[in-house]
């Protein structure tokens, strides 16, 4: 508790002194088309609040993700922009299973990524159409992100955006020959190693460009057994064309992460925040295992078989690429093309008490009381991005398609282990299984186009206007497992975005639009409609299911002057046809959700954000959301009955209030950045009926000299110290890890995360 006063004392005072004006002392972020990767060189803020756009819009420069630990997710930076929640059960916010974000009430999946003008799906857990930004780039190739909390540009390449959009743009290669050599220790033995090396512009090659990087991070978990860990390998080159360019790229990440159990309320209080799966101790697993399938007594201190595993692990190979051409046809019309490729090799594991290995239990058996489950993902598609921008002087006329076909394998697989110790790696590839209980194949097939208009008006007033059409086939063919096959189809021939922006002085301006858009179903057997493997309900839901839609209206006034930039905006949203898939059973168990359209949340809400310079060497950055989102409707079924009282209940994971305050300092080679964050109390039953997640204050720290360029030794030299989680809170992070549910009064449903204790991380930076 004195934590939580001292922490809100100072959020605050952060919030006061940020309280006098809000303003935008930087130029606008560059329009968001597919291959905008240099843009970040024009961002002179940090933290760059969207001046000129229409709708809610702030960047983020690579100077800030710099700022976390070595090795965090970009997710982890925006944490701190209006609107937005975060949440992890690791210090880096990398863990996949744990990782949330959630943008005005709209959950992950629910929301746009992009990489240079890539999608990255809806960046799910379990692959089906994209993967996470945390294995689409390093954090140190990251030059710049934008994040649209209501509604992605018309061009965005994405099918999930019902809320926010979030884009990701690359570094480009340097024009002069350089190295970069970055090393970090830090808690629970954890250490990465990162280099890079520039070519520099090779003037005998047109002035062509790129560089090499690798990336290398391991850790051990902060609780239980087991390791963490990522290797990552990157190359990008740019080819000057005249007044255009070529750009080329290949991403390669190779991922293995070991997993923190579920656990619910009463496992906390009963078992305390750090219990775990047993890792390493096998003999409890398989005494546990042995007793649930002979009915006997279960070793202490488990009270169910589902409180710990052995252990679990997901296991994710990507390779991503592409090229993008950005040309000038002439005077008035510009050209861009991108042309991509992403293949995934992937599986997720648990070793289950519930599925014995064969022979267990026959006289002379070796076999042990459990095996591993995988589900397992091969996904590989490609797809092109083009669009064309036309000046017509007053106007500006923008249009383009993006189409994408992604071929899709899912199985779920058991794989044998020995009852003596452990014979398989739980972060290796399994092979050999026993047994395949389902597979199934899906094809995507993916073509939306687009038209807008930006018209300046006069020299304060800009309007645009436009709108873009969604087109989505989704069929499946059985290879094992019940029958099954089908298309199912999304579509909509007009999505309207409208808006406008208007400089009323020449600090102030005034913005305001309205966006209407459609998510389209998934192809996967654990997600989307596909998900119930029945051939009949996949039948019905084809001719009666409609897709999610969602409309939005914001609109706010931004500030600047010399010191200040800041933003005040409103908004509200209505969410149509919301899909609702009821678990049937634990999360792990991975049973086949039921899904059906439940009826519409309404949003409402209001972000403040600000950046005051105090002096020259320091600043204060503050924000402010609240947000209310509620169900409109109970959850009814066919014939009447009331399955969950939802109607006016606060929607899963959205916080009412949250804040977030930064003091930074930076001068004469020292830099530190002190951030605090407050999100308010949280739910993951729908019916708000128990499963209520506490407020929670939390502060980093980093601290940081930057070594003068007087001789070569220390020239380019940089230490960097960061403390996460710094007073040490006890805390849930993430809530929903195994699905949300209608309600939870005895706190048994295991979906909760607690958050890792207070780490220390050390890097040592040299740029040659």
């Amino acid at each position: 508790m004195k934590h939580h006063l001292l922490l809100s004392a100072a959020s605050i005072a952060l919030a006061l002194a940020a309280a006098p004006a809000f303003a935008a002392d930087a130029p606008a972020p560059a329009a968001a088309a597919p291959a905008d990767t240099a843009a970040n060189t024009e961002v002179d803020a940090v933290i760059v609040i969207g001046q000129g756009q229409s709708r809610q819009v702030q960047a983020l420069k690579d100077d800030a993700i710099a700022l976390e630990a070595a090795g965090s997710s970009p997710l982890k930076a925006i944490d701190k922009l209006p609107g937005v929640t975060f949440q992890s059960s690791d210090a880096f916010g990398s863990y996949e299973w744990s990782t949330r974000i959630s943008i005005r009430g709209f959950n992950q999946n629910q929301l746009g990524f992009t990489l240079d003008g890539i999608p990255l799906g809806d960046m799910s857990y379990g692959n089906h159409n994209g993967l996470h930004i945390s294995r689409a780039i390093t954090s140190e190739n990251i030059g710049r992100l934008e994040l649209a909390q209501g509604a992605g540009s018309l061009a965005t390449a994405s099918t999930s955006n019902l809320g926010g959009t979030l884009q990701f743009f690359s570094r480009n290669p340097s024009e002069a020959f350089g190295a970069q050599t970055n090393v970090t220790v830090g808690s629970d033995n954890m250490y990465r190693l990162f280099g890079r090396v520039d070519t520099g512009a090779i003037e005998a090659l047109g002035g062509l460009r790129g560089y090499v990087s690798v990336a290398d991070q391991s850790t051990d978990k902060w609780k239980g057994g087991g390791e963490q860990k990522q290797r990552q390998y990157e190359i990008k080159a740019v080819l000057p064309l005249g007044e255009g360019d070529l750009t080329a790229f290949y991403n390669r990440s190779e991922r293995r992460e070991q997993d923190y159990q579920d656990l619910s309320f009463e496992m906390i209080k009963r078992l305390g925040r750090n219990w775990d799966n047993t890792q390493p101790n096998w003999a409890l697993a398989v005494a546990a295992g042995r007793a649930y399938l002979t009915g006997g007594t279960l070793p202490a201190p488990f009270a169910t078989v589902d409180d710990a595993y052995y252990s679990g692990a997901g296991i994710r190979d990507d390779n991503l690429y592409g090229a993008s051409l950005n040309l000038p046809i002439n005077d008035m019309v510009k050209l861009n093309a991108t042309a991509y490729g992403h293949t995934n090799e992937g599986q997720g594991l648990w070793y289950t008490p519930y599925v014995p290995s064969p022979g267990f239990g026959t006289v002379g058996s070796t076999a042990a009381p459990l095996s591993i489950r995988t589900t397992e993902y091969d996904l590989d598609r490609k797809g092109l991005i083009g669009g064309l921008t036309i000046d017509l002087g007053a106007h500006e006329v923008t249009t383009g398609f993006w189409t994408e076909k992604n071929d899709f394998n899912q199985a779920r697989r058991f794989y044998a282990e020995t009852a003596a110790a452990p014979s398989r790696d739980p972060l290796d590839f399994q092979s050999n299984p026993f047994f395949t209980q389902w597979q199934y194949k899906f094809e995507t097939k993916t073509t939306t186009g687009y038209v807008s208009d930006a018209w300046t008006v006069n020299d304060a007033l800009k309007v645009n206007f436009g709108f873009k059409a969604v087109k989505v086939e989704n069929s499946v063919t059985r290879i094992a497992g019940n029958p099954l096959a089908g298309t199912i189809e999304s579509k909509d021939s007009f999505l309207p975005q409208v808006g406008f922006v208007y400089k009323a002085t020449p600090d102030v301006e005034v913005f305001g639009g309205y966006t209407e858009n459609m998510a389209a179903y998934v192809s996967a057997a654990t997600a989307g409609p596909f998900a119930s493997q029945d051939q009949a309900r996949v039948n019905y839901i084809a001719k009666t299911l409609e897709p999610e839609s969602s409309k939005t209206f914001e609109g706010g006034l931004r500030y600047r002057n010399d010191r200040f930039q800041g933003v005040a905006a409103l908004y509200h949203v209505t969410f149509e046809n919301r899909l609702l898939a009821v678990a049937q059973g634990s999360s792990i168990q991975g049973n086949a959700p039921v899904l059906s359209n439940v009826g519409s949340v309404e949003t409402n809400g209001i972000e403040l954000a600000g950046t005051y310079e105090l002096s020259d060497a320091w600043s204060v950055y503050a924000s402010y959301s609240y947000n209310d989102s509620q169900y409109q409707d109970n959850v009814v079924a066919a014939d009447g009955t009331v399955r969950a009282r939802t109607k006016d209940k606060t929607v899963v994971n959205t916080p009412k209030n949250i804040f977030k305050g930064e003091l930074s300092y930076d001068l004469g080679g020292f830099y530190s950045k002190l951030g605090v964050a407050y999100t308010g109390e949280r739910y993951y039953t729908y019916e708000n009926i128990g499963g209520l997640a506490p407020s929670t204050t939390v502060a980093d720290l980093t601290l940081g000299y930057r070594f003068g360029d007087d001789n070569a030794w220390t020239k380019g030299l940089e230490i960097q110290a960061n403390i996460t989680n710094l007073t040490d809170e006890d805390y849930v992070s993430t809530i929903g890890s195994g699905g949300f549910t209608n309600n939870d009064t005895a706190g048994t449903a295991q979906t909760v995360l607690t958050a890792p204790p207070r780490q220390f991380f050390v890097s040592v930076k040299k740029a040659f």
